[in-house]
Formats: C-alpha cells, sequence, structure tokens
C-alpha cells in the first residue's frame, strides 16, 4: 500500500469575508496544511490564523509583509483580497506557488495583451497555475449555464438574472465604498469609478469565456447601467443612506455578435428594500435560462441550509462560504495542472475536497 500523499501547503491570503472562510475550510481539510496568512492591517500582525476565523490557536501567525510570504514554501496560495494587484500575483506565481483566487482573473484571455502576456511569462517562470473562481462572478455565470448547455444541441440565447438587496451583507465598505451606493447618481458608472470599472470588467470576462467556450463569435461585450435614487433614508447597519442618494443599480453585460444579443447577464442590486415598480421581478437568487433546442431554465438559491432552522445573518453568510469554497475546493485540479492560466471552461469538475468526510 502506498503511503497517503502529503497535504498541500496553502497560504491564505486576506482574512476577510471569504478569506476567513477559506482558513476554517483548509484547517478542516486533511489533505490541506495551512503554511502561511497574509493580512491588511498592524492590529493583525502574528495574531494567530486561525484565531483570526473564529478557531482555535493553530499556531500560524499573520503577517502583514508581503516578502515574508513570498519566501515561504507552499503549493498553493488563496489569494482573497478586496483590491487586486496584478503584480502581486505575478511574484507568487513566480515563485513557484499556484494561485487560486476569488478577486479576479476569471477569465484572463480577455485581459489587455501586455497583461496577458505578463502573466502567461509569470506561470512559465513559476511552472505554476492562475485560477479564478467564485460564485457570481464565478460558478453561477461559469460553471451553471456551460453545464446546461451540456444537454442543448444548439445554443440561441444565455440569459443569467440575479436580484439581491445587499442590505444584509454586513461589509458596508463594500456596498457603500466600492459599489457606491449611497452616492451620488453620478458615481455609478466604469468612468467615474475604479472600482466599478473593475468589477464590470470581471462580469464582462464571464462572458468572452462562455463566449469562447461556446463559438458564439462576439464581437463586443457592453455594460450599460440603471441607477436609481433611494425614496427614503435607512440605517444600513452602521451606515446612514440618504434620500437621493443610489438606492438601486440595474447593470446588464451584452455579449453581442453583429449587434445581436448572444448572451447577458443582469443585476439588480438594491438595499433597503426598494425595488423599482418598472423593473422586471424575478425571485430573489439567480435564474438561468438558456434558449435553444431544447432550452432550459434554472433558479439557484445559496442559504446555509434549506432544513435546519438557522439565523439570517447565516443565510448572508453563505454567499461568502459559497465565494470561498469554490476555489478552496479547487486547489488540488489547480495544483496537479499543466502550467498556465486554468479557466472554469479548463478545469475537469470541482467537488467538495472533504465530502461526506468518510474517507
Amino acid at each position: 500500500m502506498s503511503p497517503d500523499p502529503k497535504p498541500l501547503k496553502i497560504i491564505q491570503w486576506a482574512t476577510g469575508a471569504q478569506g476567513t472562510e477559506s482558513i476554517r475550510a483548509i484547517l478542516d481539510t486533511p489533505q490541506y496544511e495551512l503554511v502561511g496568512c497574509k493580512c491588511y492591517y498592524t492590529q493583525k500582525e502574528g495574531a494567530d490564523a486561525a484565531q483570526l476565523a473564529g478557531r482555535p490557536p493553530c499556531g500560524i501567525k499573520a503577517t502583514t509583509h508581503f516578502q515574508t510570504i513570498l519566501d515561504m514554501d507552499a503549493d498553493c496560495v488563496a489569494y482573497m483580497p478586496r483590491n487586486t494587484d496584478l503584480g502581486e500575483v505575478c511574484a507568487l506565481l513566480e515563485s513557484g506557488k499556484n494561485v487560486v483566487t476569488t478577486a479576479f482573473l476569471f477569465y484572463p484571455k480577455a485581459l489587455p495583451a501586455a497583461d496577458l502576456a505578463r502573466l502567461k511569462a509569470a506561470c512559465e517562470k513559476g511552472g505554476t497555475s492562475i485560477h479564478g473562481a467564485g460564485l457570481n462572478p464565478g460558478w453561477i455565470s461559469g460553471i451553471l449555464p456551460l453545464t446546461m448547455t451540456g444537454m442543448t444541441r444548439k445554443v440561441e440565447h444565455i440569459r443569467l438574472k440575479e436580484r439581491a438587496d445587499w442590505s444584509f451583507y454586513e461589509s458596508t465598505h463594500i456596498t457603500f465604498d466600492n459599489m457606491c451606493f449611497g452616492r451620488p447618481l453620478e458615481d455609478v458608472s466604469e468612468e467615474a469609478n475604479d472600482f466599478i470599472r473593475f468589477n464590470s470588467g470581471i462580469f464582462k470576462e464571464m462572458i468572452w469565456m462562455l463566449g469562447d467556450k461556446l463559438n458564439a463569435g462576439l464581437d463586443e461585450v457592453t455594460a450599460e447601467v440603471e441607477v436609481l435614487p433611494a425614496p427614503n433614508d435607512a440605517k444600513i447597519f452602521e451606515r446612514e443612506l440618504k434620500a437621493g442618494t443610489v438606492g438601486a443599480q440595474n447593470w446588464t453585460w451584452t455579449g453581442k455578435r453583429g449587434g445581436k444579443s448572444l448572451i447577458e447577464i443582469d443585476t439588480y442590486w438594491t438595499l433597503a428594500g426598494f425595488y423599482p415598480s418598472h423593473w422586471p421581478n424575478p425571485d430573489m437568487g439567480w435564474t438561468m435560462t438558456v434558449e435553444g433546442d431544447p432550452s432550459q431554465k434554472v433558479h439557484f438559491l445559496n442559504l446555509a441550509s434549506f432544513t435546519r432552522d438557522v439565523p439570517f445573518p447565516e443565510h448572508v453568510r453563505a454567499a461568502s462560504v459559497a465565494t470561498a469554497m469554490h476555489a478552496v475546493n479547487a486547489i488540488p485540479a489547480v495544483c496537479a495542472a499543466s502550467p498556465g492560466i486554468q479557466t472554469m471552461a479548463d478545469l475537469p469538475i470541482v467537488s467538495s475536497v472533504i465530502g461526506f468526510g468518510n474517507s
């Protein structure tokens, strides 16, 4: 009998909502070993990584120093920061560490040519792979439609509708500072805000990936947004939403060929229960429609449980768990893959590494 393989050595990069879920998963998975932790705040410097995730200490100390992480021996880095840096990722790849990320690089082939060449060169130098994964953008806008088309002779149109009230999301720095809820209406555009331009770009990546994989021959991917003011004042955790500021956003990303829409992602994002009466009224969650021969429709919900009685915040947290786990569960496949860019369309089916736990 051959000995059990050594656990894969994992570094956790960032300890926010997704990062702490990732730490818990790494600690719980016998096939993984947590060997490092990158944090951003000086008050976390030297803290035990497991304790940052609400677990008993594990002996791995968090560090704010990039070079310390770069010098570590590891198989993979789970890169989950709020703000991304292509240079950081390339340095990690060049140092011989594979990277899974929930933050960007879902379909690097859609990057500007110079950035794509830089990423490929880093993978080649380090003999490593890069993989972007998550919930949406991620599994819902990538794996789900590709899987559905496996039952279709010919695809005519793909549309994903997402409806979400962000009032329940505790990371208000993302909702208010990054997504610009509670700000002047003119702040919500690709031209006015760097984060919104970045965020729009990763949704565009998903459409380019689907288009390339499904032979759509897309010649453009566009972004449009309708921004509407909040009708009333409201308090969202510690933040104040003022009437007249951004209270609702309807983004539509469209992949076109010859001016004809082939692939669409629509997001209906709101706060404080406000929902414009002229908008479509999809159910909360995600609805994926593949029109073709034959056609299919799936409505997807991600909750903490459908059978257990759990506090409502746990249902909200489930989105962070799912986002992190789509990347964490991909680690073995990414480490085993040939060096280079490994997208959701390239890897084999990613399933739970722990599964039922009866190993």
